[in-house]
Order: structure tokens, then C-alpha cells, then sequence
């Protein structure tokens, strides 16, 4: 079996990561080739061939138009496939070509498909979920007639709706690494971890919320900053938050103390994160022997669920009155950010429909605070701290907060969904889904094709629409 892989970089990342981890599944039991935009930082352990067309467009590329064209690039790529097999490959598995980074590289497929060369396109990222920026005009039609594979039910089941047929459509979940740490505490200090990069779609004012909870002396811990310019304004907004209340939170803990440390004397981790790709936060915690409390995000962890974890101490929805906020002003904002994102992906919607989607999701005088950005969600925890009925009421709204991590079986829950992660996630049933994937592509044909506007409207839904996702000008 011959399979070349394209992505981008392969500077350090989710994506990177998941090539390699392809890459070693495939030792042995084929030939492999690498395509990438620019050298790795870290060789890989096979043949790497360095193709500059298939790179990120640079700002000067943009501003002078000059780049290689579609056409030429395509030539470059088939070169280097011949080069290492005068035959040709069996397949090109094409790594996250829907986010509109390289705007050539639709083209570039569409060049290699016309000279035969079978395409398996592994969609990790959408720009319908969230990433408007990252989108190919309305009118630049999404590869056809070739296989793609995702990495959750969630993502298939939304583009079958939208147009692509079973047989050319696989779920490869990811590979999931055990952190395999000792268990055992080595801090004197009391954290609950909240072990991500402080981005926006992380909600970070959920995790201050429920540090409200924590029983003392426990502290919330959140390990990293986040490192891109339209997360620090609402990063910065929290420390000050914090500051201010001197509330028992903890920026940078990584800075400052070991990560392994922090994990191995964390009392439990926690997830707050309204959005997720694949979610190894409800996977990898209870391979470190730790148990990890917070919110639960039903459409991904309902593939967890059915290998075998269980996740049902996790709260859905977080509760808070309409009263705990300047509600006129976020309904406005909310409204706005809607329609200006519905639009950006062509689809029309109305102010009426838009006020009875409103009214739905704000049944019983309640919102979802994890709908709510930054300022909204600060003046819900200020109310909370300066009167106590508020408070109180968001406590007995939310019944999770007096438990969290606080359950009657949770070591055997520990062990059980440790045992549950290393059994569905490991590198053998990787490398078997991984290689029937490649015999389907290779012996079926397929006929298929993405509607764009129904793969947009799956992800912007009013019901699920949150400001910390889609409101790119931040506070």
C-alpha cells in the first residue's frame, strides 16, 4: 500500500500530531510519503517532500497576488509522488482542506483528481463551526465525487445531511496517548485543573463560576495563556476580574509549577469548553488516574458513551436567571452577531424567526450561561458575589454545583472509564479502522458532492449560538 499525506506545516499542533500518529501506525505495513507547505521543525520518520504552494497564503502572497498557480502546484505534487513511486499512489489523504488557508488548494485537488489520483479528505476543523474567516466563498464548491472521513459521529451524521453518501464517508476517531502519570500528590498547594490554553471557546468565566464552588482551600488552576490576538483582550478582562475579587483562581499555573505535577495533585479536573473537535479533555484525564467534573458537551462525548464511559455526572447546561444580566443589551449583541455570521455563509435569516428561536432557548426566564461572552458572564458572577440570594439561586438551579466531583463510586468510575479510553482509543484499533478506511477508498468509487448551505445552517444554530464562538471582535 503507497499513501501520501498533504497537510499545510507540520509545525506542533493537533494536526501534526495526528499525522505522526498515523505515520507510526503505518510503519510496516506501507509506504508513506509526506507533502508539506514547509520543512518540519522535527523530522518525521519517513520521506518528507517540501512543496511551498501547499502552504499557508502569507500576507505578502495576498497583497501582490504572486503565488504558484493551482495548476503548477498540482505538477510539483504529482512530481513528487512519481518520484518515490514510479507507479503512482494508492491515495492522497488530504488533511483539513475545507478551512480556506491556502486558496488554491481546492483547485490543486481538483487538478490532482482529473489526473487520477484518489483523494481521502480528513476533516478536522469546519469553517461552518465557528470559523468564518477561515471560509471559502459561498461559491467555490467543496471537493466531489471523492471519499472523506471525520473524526466523530457528530460530523459525519451532519454531512451526510448534507449531501455525502455512507459509503464515502468514514469516522476515524483520533488516537487517544495515556498520560500513564502516578497518581500520587507531590504539590502542597490544593487545585482543581482546568488543563487547556485559555481560549475564548474554553469558557473561561464557567470555570470561575464553579471555583465559587469549590470547597476551600481548593484553587482553580488554568495552565497556559492563550497565544492569539483575539483571545488576549477577553484573556486580560478575566485576570482583572479575578484580581479584583480576589477570587481563588490561578493564571499561567504551568509557568509555574511542572504540567505532570499539576495533574498528578490536582483534586479533579475540570471542562468548561462550549465547542469541541474530537474532545480529548473527557478522554485523557482518566488515563492520569484522575477524575474530571464540568460541563459536558452532548454530540461529542455521546461516541464516549458508547465505548463505554461514563459521563453522566456532567452537567449539560449551566443556569442562570435573565435577571443576572443586562439582557436587552446581550438579546442586541446576540441578534447582530447572528445574522452578520448567517449572512457571511449565505443564509437568510429573519428578525422574527430570530426572536422565536430567542424565546425558545429563554424558556422559564433562563439562558445557558455558557451562551453569554465576557462581559455578560462577569456581570452574573458580580451579582452572585455581591448578593448572596443570587447565589443561592444559581445553586439550587444547578444541582452539579454542590457535587461536582463529589460522587459515591468515584474511584471505581475512575478505573472504569481509564479502562474504557484504553480499550476504544488505542494504537491497534487505530491502525485497524486507519487501514479498512484505505482498502474503502481504494476499491469504492463514490458519487457525492457537500451542500454548502445545508452544512452551514447544521452548525449556525440560534439555539446553540454563542458569542464566545462567533463574536470575533471579542469584548
Amino acid at each position: 500500500m503507497k499513501i501520501a499525506f498533504l497537510h499545510y506545516h507540520l509545525k506542533p499542533g493537533g494536526v501534526t500530531t495526528v499525522i505522526r500518529q498515523q505515520v507510526e501506525s503505518l510503519a510496516g505495513q506501507a509506504e508513506m510519503l509526506v507533502l508539506t507547505g514547509a520543512a518540519p521543525p522535527e523530522p518525521l520518520s519517513v520521506q518528507t517532500a517540501v512543496i511551498s504552494g501547499i502552504g499557508y497564503d502569507t500576507p505578502a502572497q495576498t497583497a501582490s497576488g504572486k503565488s504558484n498557480s493551482a495548476n503548477q502546484t498540482a505538477e510539483e505534487i504529482i512530481r513528487a509522488i512519481r518520484e518515490k513511486w514510479p507507479g503512482g499512489c494508492d491515495l492522497l489523504h488530504v488533511h483539513n482542506p475545507l478551512l480556506a488557508k491556502n486558496c488554491r488548494l481546492l483547485s490543486i485537488l481538483s487538478h490532482l483528481q482529473q489526473h487520477g489520483i484518489r483523494l481521502l479528505l480528513q476533516v478536522h476543523d469546519f469553517a461552518e463551526d465557528g470559523r468564518p474567516a477561515s471560509y471559502y466563498d459561498a461559491g467555490t464548491p467543496y471537493p466531489e465525487n471523492c471519499h472523506y472521513c471525520v473524526i466523530n459521529s457528530r460530523d459525519q451524521a451532519i454531512l451526510r445531511r448534507a449531501g455525502l453518501v455512507e459509503e464515502g464517508l468514514h469516522p476515524l476517531p483520533n488516537m487517544v496517548n495515556p498520560f500513564n502519570l502516578q497518581p500520587e500528590k507531590t504539590l502542597a498547594e490544593t487545585f482543581v485543573l482546568y488543563p487547556i490554553r485559555a481560549i475564548r471557546r474554553k469558557n473561561i468565566g464557567e470555570a470561575v463560576l464553579l471555583s465559587l464552588f469549590f470547597p476551600p482551600p481548593a484553587r482553580l488552576a488554568i495552565t497556559l495563556p492563550p497565544n492569539s490576538p483575539r483571545d488576549q483582550a477577553p484573556y486580560e478582562s478575566w485576570r482583572a476580574f479575578v484580581n479584583a475579587y480576589q477570587l481563588p483562581v490561578v493564571f499561567e499555573a504551568a509557568k509555574h509549577y511542572d504540567f505532570s505535577d499539576l495533574v498528578k495533585s490536582a483534586e479533579n479536573l475540570i471542562t468548561t469548553s462550549i465547542t469541541e473537535g474530537f474532545g480529548f479533555a473527557f478522554l485523557e484525564p482518566w488515563t492520569a488516574g484522575q477524575f474530571l467534573a464540568g460541563r459536558k458537551l452532548p454530540d461529542i462525548c455521546i461516541d464516549f458513551e458508547n465505548n463505554g464511559l461514563q459521563l453522566e455526572h456532567l452537567y449539560e447546561r449551566l443556569n442562570v436567571s435573565l435577571t443576572n444580566f443586562e439582557e436587552n443589551r446581550f438579546f442586541e449583541r446576540w441578534q447582530a452577531c447572528l445574522q452578520k455570521n448567517a449572512g457571511r455563509f449565505g443564509i437568510k435569516m429573519d428578525s422574527q424567526t430570530i426572536r422565536a428561536r430567542y424565546r425558545a432557548m429563554t424558556q422559564n426566564c433562563g439562558i445557558d450561561f455558557g451562551l453569554l461572552d465576557e462581559p455578560f458572564q462577569q456581570q452574573v458572577i458580580s451579582m452572585m458575589l455581591t448578593d448572596k440570594a443570587v447565589y443561592q439561586e444559581i445553586q439550587k438551579n444547578n444541582p452539579a454545583l454542590n457535587h461536582l466531583a463529589d460522587i459515591s463510586d468515584r474511584s471505581a468510575r475512575i478505573a472504569a472509564n481509564r479502562a474504557a479510553v484504553l480499550a476504544a482509543y488505542n494504537g491497534t484499533a487505530y491502525q485497524s479502522r486507519l487501514l479498512n478506511i484505505y482498502q474503502r477508498v481504494m476499491d469504492t468509487t463514490v458519487s457525492h458532492r457537500i451542500n454548502k448551505t445545508r452544512l452551514a445552517s447544521e452548525f449556525l444554530r440560534p439555539e446553540t449560538f454563542s458569542l464566545l464562538k462567533w463574536n470575533e471582535e471579542g469584548l
